[in-house]
């Protein structure tokens, strides 16, 4: 065997793998978007695993409420930047590979510079913004990705875009949600998360990634794999062969304007802006940091009901409903001085001065 290739002896013993396999993993550009509950584990094991070249790309930092299911990050690395630090365990972890951190915000503009560095890409989004971004540039440019979602005690997984013996490509996202109402579906920090199903799913992520490599298995393409952790059951449903959505170019991305929480604080301190909780009424009795209580569904319906010339901040529990929010006004009256607090109460609760 091979001296370099002592590390991955056990990998090179399956049948059907081979040192032919292990070089191809060795020659492979993978890149992950989302270095958080999902991104985390299919990294370790995709460095693990020996692939050559490896991209992180993420522009979060990392809090204490990740760490219960992002396990590449420790307390000591709340605060740094994501992509940076995963790159740096990564590297130790596998001092024969090469980590590129890309800490970026992935928008319309950079998306396809990103991909065309890379053979394939893994999905470890948190929004779906980012998420039909990805699927579409993957389309353009011909990359297959790899989908994972984890929601409470439900995962997905499944990889789009491979192509077909005939020419012809497998379905993408679109092909299975052509358009998600995003207001509508809370993310982790809202609804939960069960830690171990980030893990279950990002390495399932991960497998799927090795299988394309490497050109060994059956790929989950033209399906969708639905895991469930409390009965531990999953089921595979069948999309089909083809994708039947065409698509020829990027929607322009939204940049969603924001306030930190120390910006919020100290505007508040000075009597210099009008707060918003657009979460349930249930939610705002439980806890708030003042302002008025206007729901959601109650706010989108009667988009009026702000005043556009007040600098004015919305928040929700993670920043997601209120981004979403802000968008639907900057969208109707763009000239609107309305803010998203950048990573809802959660990032009210954690902030140190």
């Amino acid at each position: 065997m091979n001296p370099d290739f002592l590390r991955y002896s056990c990998q090179i013993a399956l049948p059907g793998f081979t040192e032919r396999a292990q070089r191809l993993l060795q020659n492979a550009r993978v890149l992950i978007v989302g270095a958080g509950g999902l991104g985390s584990p299919a990294a370790q094991y995709l460095a693990a695993a020996g692939v050559g070249t490896l991209g992180i790309a993420d522009f979060d930092t990392v809090a204490i409420s990740n760490l219960h299911r992002q396990v590449l990050f420790s307390p000591a690395d709340v605060g740094h930047k994501k992509a940076v630090v995963a790159c740096e365990h990564l590297q130790k972890q596998n001092p024969g590979i090469k980590l590129v951190p890309h800490d970026v915000r992935v928008t319309s503009h950079n998306v396809m510079d990103l991909l065309w560095q890379y053979d394939i890409v893994v999905d470890g989004t948190d929004n779906f913004d980012t998420r039909y971004l990805l699927n579409d540039a993957a389309v353009l440019t011909a990359r297959p990705l790899v989908y994972g979602a984890i929601y409470q005690y439900e995962g997905q997984v499944a990889v789009w875009n491979i192509e077909n013996e005939n020419d012809t490509r497998s379905p993408n996202y679109r092909d299975l949600f052509p358009k998600v109402d995003a207001t509508k579906i809370p993310n982790c920090a809202e609804g939960g998360v069960i830690p171990t199903l980030a893990g279950i799913i990002g390495c399932m992520q991960a497998n799927e990634v090795i299988k394309y490599i490497t050109k060994t298995g059956k790929l989950l393409a033209g399906k969708v794999l639905i895991f469930d952790a409390q009965t531990m059951q999953s089921r595979i449903i069948k999309i089909g062969d083809t994708t039947n959505i065409h698509i020829t170019r990027l929607m322009e991305t939204v940049i969603i304007p924001a306030i930190s929480v120390a910006d919020l604080k100290n505007a508040i301190a000075e009597n210099s802006i009008e707060v918003i909780d657009i979460r349930s009424d249930q939610e705002h009795k439980e806890f708030n940091i003042g302002g008025r209580n206007m729901p959601l569904d109650m706010l989108t319906t009667d988009l009026d009901q702000i005043n556009k010339d007040v600098k004015t901040v919305l928040y929700c529990a993670s920043g997601k409903r209120s981004g979403e929010a802000v968008k639907a006004i900057k969208q109707k009256y763009p000239d609107a001085r309305v803010f998203s607090l950048e990573g809802g109460l959660k990032a009210w609760v954690e902030f140190r001065d």
